[in-house]
């Protein structure tokens, strides 16, 4: 088959799996092909589909293989490399004319190289970027202006280096005339009003120049931004400026259509340049500061000429923040605190921006869970809704002393509005719904995803005011209240949850359990979400609710989440609201021990869900909590009743045994933690079902799977701990250690978790099996290691597995075993490597891991033949350990390691650490981190007992304290002195 048959094959559900394997092959095996298939791209002769899959498998591959190291995938050919670079622009900017989808297509392509490669292994990219820009062509322009800005923007989120900052000096160097030129020549035909040809590519080339603009300001302000500042932004008794220009234009031509929601390009343009004023407003306000009241005034004209389309809500509540943004930094006051001004204010923005728009209502019924994730991020992200960028003007002008007379003013609406909601309930319930917005704007002054409200305006009673006008309506079942009004109601709780006593939540709780049963999607969300919330709220370091405090509620909550999950029918149904099943997951975290008694309905319902999810996953968040709720119910009831562990595999090896047979990736991480769980809760004899999977897990194939690899290392760290002798005797610790050399070692994203077994093999295995067999093996792959590609992470990595083996107490294993191991390699490498790897690695051990190299360490000094017979390298690591040890003195018992504490804090929004592409820890399932040296437990004691030991009994040990520049230990060991 040729390579258009092929591709087009692979669009064929028939064909597709071979097709796929084949191209696979060829495109790892066949010289030039991803030249041959950006060729094909280009091909006008070929059929639109085949260039279609051609053009994505090009990006496809590019994203996997351009940087071949980092994502372990096999190198695309150097010379290749240089070719493409040539090519790709050329070919982005030829497809410009053709085809939007495979010009789209490559465009990706070439930011992901650049991603890479730019600025210093493609400094050429530039230049062939700007050679196609053009003062006529702008469909051309938009494609490079397209490309440069996806380029340029990451850099807005980068943390500030050097490196960064290469990169755009480089840019702007290069970039920053022909930008300019062809800013002055776009703005200038779009503010002539001249009829131009395609006038919507002309100010889609203008949005885009506008985003560039601020791409290049955002990390700091090159010299040539800074000097043109009077171009852009305009002068006092001058010209007002392109963006006041822009702020005011208004172009017929390009109005479009109202009802359309998506927003018309002069409309970009507005918003970008607002976004660019509160930038130079919070960064650059020196240069900005005397243009504010001219920027507030054409902002004030802009919200005053907009409509209510929904199409204008970016633009306005843009609009509406950058006012925000002024009034908080305080420097112009004046401009906000006539009472006339608040009056307008009022007027013009917090009353028309306050309530609910029709399309809202609408979303709220036909698509209620965009509607709440829309509700959750507004209030803790922003975004483009009016409603929440006024709510944070409101906010400001409290913050900035002008608490006084807003309060007064937002409460006389209030007050009007719940006078018109008394008048006619049904009719009016959105002017209620208004006053709770109003009143949750007033309120609050500082909030977090986290806690809800952490500030609230001291001039309002948010108690009274729930409970006069909010309360009653968690209490009424049915038609007679709105139920966007007893979303409302739940969302105060939610919102002011901080500021409720612990009596006063317990009292709604049995509320909010009853809406869970609600027929409206919307109402028994919230009630879910704010359920979970309460009972992640945390008293000092504890839960707010314990297990006693829901104990009656339970079942009830656990019943009612799960008939509205499983209510769902097909699988992307069931899994489509995560918001039900972490509240499942928290109330059983908060339950623990006390679900023993019922626990087999709730797991049957969480196996009946897993087997329903499973054959299509389809949301992420869903299935981690998911399987964190089996994960946390295993541990708490395996805790009250260690023979449950047997039920729990009864129930679950069903599930994960067709999960493994039908290769469902996605579940496969998840099942490896959950298997380990059960296989650490077992003390006596390993049950052979457990024996018969081992085989399995140490295939290639299981390891070639990236996000497997965590979980299969705590997986087999699990089996080592229990089964290590039997492993040995059936040769399987050879394969692991195989596994470690070829796969885990050498690979910079899994040589942490070839470490962490390495770990779990010196304590398993006998030492004198460690020396003459699996040492020699080991070392050597660290060395190549070591010498071809060294990375921080590695070398911490060794260090500290260096140290841990020394302080293991087991005989036969210390620091001779370790330092003899190393110089039957090759003599004389141990100074070399201790002293320039390993030892500079001591000073940035993490706080968990000072224990055991402080340990290690000093049985390394004071154990060692070689290193005693060693001043030189005696003494700084002599050093390191007296400092080490202050620092593990210093950390308090409030760091040290809490098997407990991850379970409280399981929030992956707030944390961003749910699901992961490659591998998503079940928090529920950690073991207690195992202490190699727990048997010591005063750390100081033992190191300073250890040292005056060795000093009284060891020249050379006495010899080696005469250092440079004494110490306060060395002082003290000199003279005896107690330290």
């Amino acid at each position: 088959m040729s390579l258009p048959e092929i591709l087009l094959a692979s669009l064929s559900p028939s064909t597709r799996s071979q097709a796929e394997t084949t191209l696979s092959t060829l495109s790892t095996t066949q010289p030039q092909f991803l030249t041959s298939l950006l060729q094909l791209v280009l091909d006008q002769s070929q059929q639109i589909q085949a260039r279609q899959a051609a053009a994505v498998y090009f990006k496809n591959v590019i994203k996997r293989r351009w940087d071949a190291e980092a994502n372990e995938e096999t190198p695309i050919d150097q010379n290749e490399k240089i070719t493409l670079k040539q090519e790709l622009v050329p070919a982005m900017v030829a497809l410009s004319s053709q085809s939007k989808l495979l010009r789209t297509q490559i465009a990706d392509a070439v930011g992901l190289v650049a991603a890479v490669d730019f600025p210093t292994l493609w400094p050429g990219l530039l230049t062939q970027l700007v050679s196609h820009l053009s003062s006529a062509d702008y469909a051309v322009n938009v494609c490079i202006l397209e490309t440069a800005h996806s380029i340029f923007a990451p850099w807005r989120s980068q943390t500030r280096s050097d490196a960064l900052f290469e990169s755009i000096n480089y840019t702007v160097a290069n970039f920053q005339d022909p930008f300019f030129a062809v800013f002055d020549a776009t703005a200038t035909t779009l503010l002539s009003g001249q009829n131009v040809p395609n006038l919507n590519v002309v100010a889609q080339a203008q949005s885009l120049l506008m985003q560039i603009y601020l791409d290049l300001t955002f990390q700091d302000i090159p010299p040539k931004f800074e000097d043109s500042v009077a171009q852009f932004f305009g002068a006092d008794n001058g010209d007002e400026g392109y963006f006041i220009k822009f702020l005011k234009w208004d172009s017929p031509a390009l109005r479009g259509d109202e009802e359309e929601p998506t927003p018309t390009e002069p409309m970009n343009i507005k918003t970008t340049i607002l976004e660019i004023c509160e930038l130079f407003e919070m960064k650059y306000n020196e240069l900005f500061s005397s243009r504010v009241p001219a920027f507030v005034r054409a902002v004030w004209e802009l919200i005053g000429s907009s409509t209510l389309a929904v199409r204008e809500d970016a633009m306005v509540a843009q609009a509406i923040k950058f006012l925000s943004i002024t009034a908080k930094m305080g420097i112009h006051k004046e401009l906000f605190a006539d009472e006339g001004t608040l009056q307008g204010l009022a007027q013009r923005i917090f009353v028309p921006s306050m309530p609910l728009r029709e399309h809202e209502v609408e979303q709220f019924e036909d698509d209620p869970l965009e509607y709440i994730r829309r509700d959750l991020s507004l209030s803790t992200e922003g975004g483009g809704s009016r409603r929440h960028a006024a709510s944070e003007l409101i906010r400001a002008l409290v913050s900035i002393g002008l608490d006084a007379p807003v309060t007064r003013l937002i409460e006389q609406y209030i007050g009007a509005a719940l006078q018109e909601y008394a008048s006619n309930p049904s009719e009016n319930w959105k002017s209620k719904d208004t006053a709770i917005y109003l009143l949750t704007a007033i309120a609050s002054q500082a909030s977090t995803s986290h806690h809800g409200v952490t500030a609230t305006n001291v001039l309002v009673d948010i108690v009274k005011f729930f409970s006069e006008n909010v309360a009653q309506d968690l209490n009424v079942d049915g038609p007679a209240v709105h139920p966007i009004l007893q979303v409302d109601a739940i969302r105060f709780i939610y919102t002011f949850r901080y500021q409720l006593t612990k009596e006063q939540l317990a009292s709604v709780l049995p509320l909010l359990v009853r809406h869970l049963g609600s027929s409206n999607y919307v109402c028994y969300t919230y009630a879910a979400i704010t359920i979970e919330r309460i009972l992640f709220m945390k008293s000092g370091r504890d839960p707010m609710f314990n297990y006693t405090d829901i104990q009656a509620l339970t079942d009830t909550i656990l019943s009612a989440l799960f008939a509205r999950i499983l209510g769902g029918g097909t699988p992307e149904k069931v899994a489509e609201n995560e918001y039900l099943m972490k509240c499942a997951m928290r109330v059983i975290i908060t339950a623990k021990g006390s679900l023993a008694p019922t626990y087999p309905n709730t797991l049957s319902k969480l196996v009946e869900i897993l087997g329903i999810i499973s054959k299509n996953p389809s949301n992420p968040q869903f299935n981690q909590y998911t399987f964190e709720s089996i994960s946390a119910l295993m541990r708490y009831v395996s805790l009250a009743d260690a023979s449950s562990i047997m039920q729990f595999e009864a129930v679950l090896f069903g599930p994960i045994t067709i999960i493994l047979q039908q290769d469902i990736a996605e579940f496969i991480p998840y099942v490896f933690q959950i298997l380990a769980q059960m296989l650490e809760s077992h003390t006596a004899t390993l049950p052979d079902a457990y024996r018969s999977l081992l085989g399995v897990l140490l295939t290639p194939a299981v390891w070639a799977q990236r996000g497997n690899v965590p979980a299969l290392v705590r997986l087999v760290n699990a089996f080592l701990a229990k089964d290590a002798a039997r492993m040995e005797a059936e040769g399987q610790v050879k394969t692991v250690v195989a596994i470690v050399q070829s796969r885990l070692i050498p690979s910079k994203l899994n040589d942490q978790y070839g470490f962490e077994l390495l770990q779990t093999i010196v304590r398993t295995i006998p030492p004198q099996l460690l020396r003459d067999v699996y040492f020699p093996a080991i070392l050597n792959s660290v060395f190549t290691r070591l010498q071809t590609n060294k990375t921080d992470k590695f070398t911490y990595s060794l260090a500290y597995w260096f140290f841990y083996a020394m302080a293991l107490p087991i005989d036969g294993l210390g620091p001779n075993t370790v330092v003899g191991a190393v110089e039957r390699i090759q003599t004389g490498i141990w100074n070399g490597l201790f002293g320039n790897v390993v030892l500079p690695e001591v000073p940035k051990m993490r706080p968990l891991d000072r224990k055991p190299v402080a340990v290690g360490l000093t049985r390394l000094l004071t154990e060692s033949e070689l290193m005693l017979s060693n001043g030189p390298l005696w003494q700084p690591a002599f050093i390191a350990l007296e400092q080490l040890v202050s620092k593990a003195d210093a950390l308090s018992q409030d760091q040290a390691d809490d098997p407990e504490a991850i379970l409280t804090a399981i929030d992956y929004e707030e944390a961003t650490a749910g699901y992961q592409a490659s591998f998503s820890k079940l928090a529920a399932s950690q073991p207690k981190r195992y202490d190699p040296v727990e048997f010591i437990p005063n750390l100081s004691a033992y190191v300073k007992q250890t040292l005056v030991k060795v000093v009284g009994a060891d020249p050379r040990a006495r010899a080696n304290l005469a250092l440079p520049a004494p110490t306060p230990w060395s002082r003290a060991l000199q003279t005896g002195q107690a330290f």
